[in-house]
């Protein structure tokens, strides 16, 4: 039991001293913070929380019991994230994603790259509702093709994921779409039909920033390489449509809103059946044990395809370098980070840190205006603190949800509020399991994609000028209006 309550002053220090660890470790690591560097900053804040239970009068047993759970808030995933490994490695050594580049080298002109990116990437997450599974899927293609292009993989990646988070989010098959509501109070499709005011605006603003950059970037003297990279492929991965039936096969299973792991797991091995059948060259090549017999030789190609990803062997660095990866082993580090962020949030609210934060916070709430700007505040904050998004919605929205019943304002202000920042900004924080993700599944560090997810960074900075203005901000029905008073 807690003997005495926190005070804020206590609260901050662990916040404080991680700001300044992460900030250490980009200094002095850069881009390479997030392979060690960040989990270590994570660590050392969550010992200064625990030490802070301890001084509280909080005994161990309780607080490892809050950190065991908060990391088992994360396994899901953590398992996700092990699969899109293993799917990855497949889906190489498959020719699946080569013949996903293979056609889109085909389609798609560096003229309107990036907002096809974006719009292509909507398009599939509002019909299966699951940014993740277009990031591991079609989001790896469109990365490969704009290495292919000569474009920048950072833009690429911030199209990819504004355009997964806009379909998300207006998708009434997405997790978070729906658990959003249900924290405030609020209805699916009153909640997603509130939302458009603020999301269907920023998509324009993002698609606006992609067409700019498109038109500022030069396309000349590719088509060599373009050439070269198509020639490679079709004499090494034969591409043809029935290549694409893994990726088929996931979307399917997402659409059925069949569980995420257990969809990505299936398209994983279906991938590596159809490496079997269509790519066995390459499956002997990397398995690299001529002594065994060729049965053999293919189980353990695949099984080195899963656990450690394909190695591309095209006689084309560029085309090999681009395809050798994937595998489990590879996102170990990532999921390390995510276990750090985990441990640091647990920590944070077994000690009522996080509480007491939210309390000061709601001591400066005197209008609808303000209310709102808090909320955005506090979900970002807890997407920071925490590492997880549906902490985010749920921590936030359970303890506010009083607040706007009390201001007579409809709950779906409150759930539109917790989409707008803690869904949106969940992928752009690095140790967040969003970002984590989307780092490790594109290739690209969540720093370096960040200017570039132009959805998730316009979203909530329209959500605040509608506050201010008090623009779309419904009172409680039956009320001819709420306490508007600024």
């Amino acid at each position: 039991m807690q003997a005495k309550p926190i005070t804020l002053t206590l609260a901050l220090v662990p916040l404080f001293i991680l700001i300044t660890l992460l900030s250490a470790s980009l200094y002095l690591f850069g881009d390479n913070s997030s392979q060690g560097a960040n989990q270590i900053a994570l660590i050392i804040s969550a010992c200064v929380a625990i030490f802070i239970g301890f001084y509280i009068k909080l005994d161990w047993d309780t607080i490892e019991h809050a950190i065991i759970q908060s990391v088992g808030l994360a396994m899901g995933a953590m398992m996700i994230l092990f699969a899109v490994g293993a799917l990855i490695g497949t889906w190489i050594l498959s020719g699946t994603v080569p013949t996903m580049i293979y056609y889109g080298l085909n389609i798609l002109s560096p003229d309107y790259f990036y907002p096809a990116c974006c719009i292509l990437s909507a398009v599939i997450a509002l019909s299966i509702g699951s940014s993740w599974t277009v990031a591991g899927t079609i989001g790896i293609a469109l990365i490969g093709i704009a290495q292919t292009l000569g474009l920048s993989v950072e833009i690429t990646a911030g199209a990819i994921i504004s355009g997964a988070y806009f379909g998300d989010k207006m998708s009434p098959l997405s997790d978070t779409t729906n658990l959003a509501p249900a924290v405030a109070g609020s209805e699916l499709f009153a909640h997603i039909k509130h939302m458009l005011w603020t999301a269907l605006p920023s998509l324009l603003i993002a698609l606006v920033g992609f067409f700019l950059i498109t038109s500022a970037e030069s396309s000349a003297q590719i088509s060599n390489e373009i050439n070269s990279a198509l020639t490679t492929l079709e004499n090494n991965y034969s591409p043809s449509f029935i290549l694409l039936s893994p990726l088929a096969l996931v979307l399917y299973l997402a659409y059925k809103k069949v569980p995420a792991f257990i969809s990505i797991i299936i398209g994983a091995l279906f991938g590596g059946v159809i490496a079997l059948i269509f790519q066995p060259h390459h499956v002997i090549q990397l398995a690299s044990s001529v002594e065994l017999s060729t049965p053999l030789q293919m189980i353990k190609g695949l099984w080195i395809a899963l656990f450690s990803g394909n190695i591309a062997n095209t006689g084309d660095m560029a085309i090999d370098a681009l395809l050798s990866r994937g595998g489990m082993s590879s996102m170990v580090t990532t999921i390390w980070l995510v276990i750090s962020a985990m441990i640091f949030g647990g920590a944070m609210e077994v000690i009522g840190a996080l509480e007491r934060i939210l309390q000061s916070l709601l001591s400066f709430v005197h209008s609808t205006t303000s209310l709102i700007i808090t909320t955005l505040a506090t979900c970002i904050g807890a997407n920071m603190i925490t590492g997880d998004q549906y902490i985010a919605i749920v921590l936030p929205g359970r303890l506010l949800k009083m607040e706007y019943q009390n201001r007579n304002l409809a709950p779906v202000n409150l759930s539109r509020a917790i989409e707008d920042s803690a869904t949106m900004t969940s992928p752009l924080v690095p140790w967040n399991t969003c970002g984590a993700f989307m780092a490790a599944t594109l290739g690209v560090a969540t720093l370096d994609y960040l200017p570039y997810a132009f959805f998730n960074l316009v979203c909530p900075a329209i959500a605040a000028i509608y506050a201010i203005k008090l623009f779309k901000v419904e009172p409680l029905e039956g009320l001819e209006q709420a306490h508007y008073s600024r």
